[in-house]
């Protein structure tokens, strides 16, 4: 929808009044909660190279120990994690169309 209009006609079809599609504007103290946003992204892509460094230690230990395998899970789980934690603002444009 690339523009909103509200059309109000009278008895004799003139158009009264008209509304265009709003510009977006940030609110004032937005850059902050921007910086924010991009910490937090920061420390999930941390959190993320974190879990798969131990993961993958993990699964090392199990294969030289000999015990159960839990460990591939843990790391499809994160790998999964962190495509969707890097592709988020990606997603988020595409469910919202700009």
């Amino acid at each position: 929808m690339s523009a909103i209009l509200l059309a109000v006609q009278d008895t004799y079809g003139t158009v009264l009044a008209q509304v265009g599609n709003p510009t977006p504007e940030a609110p004032p103290g937005s850059e902050k909660i921007l910086q924010l946003v991009r910490y937090l992204t920061w420390f999930v892509l941390l959190s993320g190279i974190c879990g798969i460094t131990y993961a993958g230690g993990k699964f090392a230990w199990e294969k030289w120990t000999g015990g159960g395998l839990e460990s591939p899970k843990m790391v499809a789980g994160a790998m999964i994690g962190g495509v969707v934690a890097t592709s988020a603002g990606t997603i988020m444009n595409a469910v919202i169309g700009t």
